[in-house]
């Protein structure tokens, strides 16, 4: 699942220079998707190293992808335009790029603050296994997440689990729990482009095993009134989802993609004593989320 740049290709793309990329709406433009395509396909293998990337996403047993792109962000600048449209350009040959949050731009700081909730994603903590918008109708097909600083203090490595094998794991009348509409968490305020607020929701909405989105996030385990039953059940799913997950730490340039009809995500506690690191020196990730394009049968 981790995806190095051939030589070649990582040459060709330090010198090329794409244009600034164009909204409609909230989404990426067709005519930026299309013209970048023509720049990057040009270059040498190029479309070889998507076609990998697209497999590891969608392919049997695939769910995530990890592209590493350090040398590039060491030659350009992890947060340089031009690095940037060259990740929007990977992007863009896997889904359509959009902001469900109209306020703030495509790519989302997500950082580091010492007096935030832990276990958010900009807290010091466990962030625990997740998929985001977990209450839209229409959740993101695919989160991502460039890495522009790592912790300097060496903590806060990514953790995904196999969400549909995590379900197969557990009993008949869990799954069957599961499946029903009882679950809710979170807000749904000015979003644009994932649909209508679901609540309560399943957290199995597929109509067949092994199908749809798995609708968990840990957070409605304390956060939530949940039946008994219920929140039994979801806890046996959470426990599968630790037993199952695979870690490792996302280093400068490493552009993580995952597939959240597959794989939830999540990630370790950073390392104690955060508050001594200047925030200019805290780790620092990118996050852009990703629409399949109509007819796509890599989201069916």
């Amino acid at each position: 699942m981790f995806i190095d740049i051939p030589n070649e290709l990582e040459a060709s793309l330090i010198d090329c220079s794409l244009s600034p990329w164009e909204l409609d709406g909230s989404f990426l433009a067709q005519s930026t998707m299309a013209e970048y395509r023509t720049e990057l396909t040009a270059t040498p293998q190029f479309e070889e190293t998507t076609a990998a990337l697209r497999h590891a996403l969608n392919g049997v047993g695939g769910g995530y992808a990890v592209l590493r792109l350090g040398n590039l962000a060491k030659a350009l600048g992890t947060r340089h335009d031009r690095f940037l449209r060259l990740v929007m350009g990977f992007a863009a040959e896997v889904a359509v790029p959009f902001s469900p949050f109209p306020r703030w731009p495509l790519w989302k700081d997500i950082g580091v603050k010492v007096d935030k909730d832990p276990g958010k994603s900009s807290g010091i903590g466990y962030n625990a296994f997740h998929m985001d918008l977990v209450n839209a109708t229409l959740p993101p097909d695919f989160t991502t997440l460039l890495c522009v600083r790592r912790d300097p203090l060496g903590g806060g490595p990514s953790i995904l689990s196999d969400a549909h094998a995590a379900v197969a794991r557990l009993s008949e009348d869990s799954r069957a729990l599961l499946a029903e509409s009882a679950y809710h968490y979170g807000t749904f305020f000015d979003l644009f482009g994932v649909g209508e607020e679901y609540k309560p929701f399943p957290i199995l909405d597929g109509a067949e095993p092994g199908e749809g989105f798995v609708r968990f996030t840990a957070k409605m385990l304390e956060r939530s009134q949940l039946g008994q039953a219920h929140a039994d059940a979801a806890r046996e799913l959470a426990e599968e989802l630790v037993r199952g997950q695979v870690c490792f730490m996302l280093q400068s340039g490493d552009y993580l993609i995952v597939n959240q009809r597959r794989f939830l995500h999540g990630r370790q506690a950073l390392h104690g004593g955060q508050e001594t690191v200047p925030v200019a020196d805290r780790r620092l990730l990118l996050q852009l989320f990703l629409r399949a394009r109509v007819g796509d049968g890599s989201v069916a």
